[in-house]
């Protein structure tokens, strides 16, 4: 057996594999080692932008009281807005240079549809000087429809409504991390905005069955991608005066930082994540093994970690899936929860046929059951072993997938169910093979991204 480490962000432990398995890592970046000098010189001298300073001052020139807003990520992502690696106070302290006064800038919080973040969750992931200084933060509501304004329409239909307190702002800043994403191909720059800072309804477009049929909606995509492109487009009718954007390691270290226009600025964060990110795979495994990383923080989220074996699969495959769920509910939301339990009564081919019919109502976050579903096209739902610990195992019956605690005998300890579950799959694999199943473990979980050759 050999060790293999899987780090999930807020904890990680060693796993054993067999001696043969294959490892599939992502390459390794240069981290960068004066992230406090880089990041101030990102801001001064940006990608295809005036620097932050610049962009200030002519605001204030032609409107005194102007007012800034610096959208951040909720606490799904590891951007680092705090410690040495810190984008968000070195943010803040160009635009106090520039001439602003702590009361002219606020903290919007780019919630999407997710629930907002109390000051417990935000004090543990914000630098501790944004709150000594008292700036105003705000999380983003996609329900409360005296908050939003309607900015237009675009390509796929309907209305578009947005957070007001963005659109009325004069300086506008998006912050975030650019990592893989199984639907807009990469996370960060636009995403901030879409489907960060929209109403619900409005999400339903980014969203809706159609356009996530599209097998160009997946992981380090970008060209001919329906979401990406939807996403891109709404985010030009909202503006943006300039994004800060990070790349990061399988260890959540830094290796970029990027700041400047909006296109160009994400574009250059996504070539250098691609160039390390991308797994070049040519052929197809008995057995998987991977996490949800930190972004799995509930079932809902640990879809990103399953889908990014989908490259690596046969139909006989089996895929393990380990995941730490800290959220306050460990699936997910109520229209989450019923639409994976409708995927998992009617199966994969009858929940598409249903979702896809002219006559279905829009149910939010039935998108993520059929992003789900892409994996149970491929293998039976029997074949994802999932490891946690944290979903109720009565709750888990109506999942797809088979609860890791069902086929061992630990309850309590995930780096022990993860290695049981593991020994299980083997060899079960080798007495259906007669041979040694061929394995992949994929350590860095959803970062690093197996593309077919």
């Amino acid at each position: 057996m050999k060790e293999v480490i899987f780090n999930f962000g807020r904890k990680s432990f060693p796993i054993q594999v067999p001696q043969h398995a294959e490892i599939l890592k992502m390459g390794t970046p240069t981290k960068i080692r004066e992230p406090e000098y880089e990041i101030r010189q990102a801001l001064r001298a940006p990608i295809n932008s005036p620097p932050l300073q610049q962009i200030v001052k002519n605001k204030l020139s032609a409107e005194p009281n102007a007012n800034a807003v610096i959208v951040i990520s909720d606490n799904t992502r590891p951007v680092p807005y705090s410690g040495k690696s810190g984008i968000l106070f070195p943010l803040v302290n160009e635009l106090i240079k520039a001439g602003l006064s702590v009361s002219q800038i606020s903290i919007l919080v780019a919630t999407g549809t997710h629930h907002p973040m109390n000051e417990k969750a935000l004090r543990d992931i914000l630098d501790p000087r944004i709150f000594s200084l008292g700036i105003k933060i705000i999380n983003h509501d996609c329900r409360d429809k005296a908050s939003l304004v309607c900015i237009g329409e675009t390509e796929f239909g309907g209305k578009i409504f947005l957070n007001r307190f963005y659109i009325e702002s004069d300086i506008k800043i998006l912050t975030g991390l650019v990592e893989s994403h199984f639907m807009a191909g990469v996370s960060g720059g636009r995403k901030s905005i879409c489907p960060g800072l929209l109403a619900e309804d409005s999400t339903y477009l980014l969203h809706g069955g159609q356009i996530l049929s599209s097998p160009q909606a997946k992981d380090l995509n970008l060209i001919n991608n329906p979401v990406h492109k939807e996403a891109l487009a709404v985010a030009k009718m909202a503006g943006c005066d300039m994004i800060i954007n990070v790349t990061l390691d399988s260890n959540y270290q830094l290796t970029g930082i990027f700041a400047g226009a909006l296109e160009s600025a994400h574009i250059k964060a996504y070539n250098k994540l691609k160039s390390y990110a991308a797994i070049p795979v040519s052929k197809k495994y008995d057995l998987v093994i991977t996490h949800a990383g930190f972004v799995g923080i509930n079932h809902y989220q640990a879809a990103k970690g399953a889908l990014i074996c989908l490259p690596l699969i046969h139909s006989e495959s089996i895929c393990l899936l380990a995941a730490s769920h800290p959220d306050t509910d460990p699936i997910g939301g109520d229209n989450y929860k019923a639409m994976v339990r409708l995927l998992n009564a009617l199966g994969t081919e009858k929940y598409l046929r249903k979702i896809l019919a002219p006559e279905w109502t829009f149910v939010p976050e039935q998108w993520e059951a059929q992003m789900w579903s892409r994996l149970f096209k491929i293998i039976p739902p029997e074949n994802l072993i999932y490891s946690t610990l944290d979903i109720p195992i009565d709750d888990f019956s109506q999942l797809p997938g088979q609860d890791a605690r069902a086929i061992t005998s630990t309850k309590d300890n995930l780096q022990q169910l993860t290695n049981e579950s593991i020994k299980w799959a083997v060899e079960k694999l080798h007495l259906e093979l007669k041979q040694q199943p061929l394995i992949a473990v994929l350590p860095d979980g959803p970062y690093g991204i197996p593309v077919s050759t």
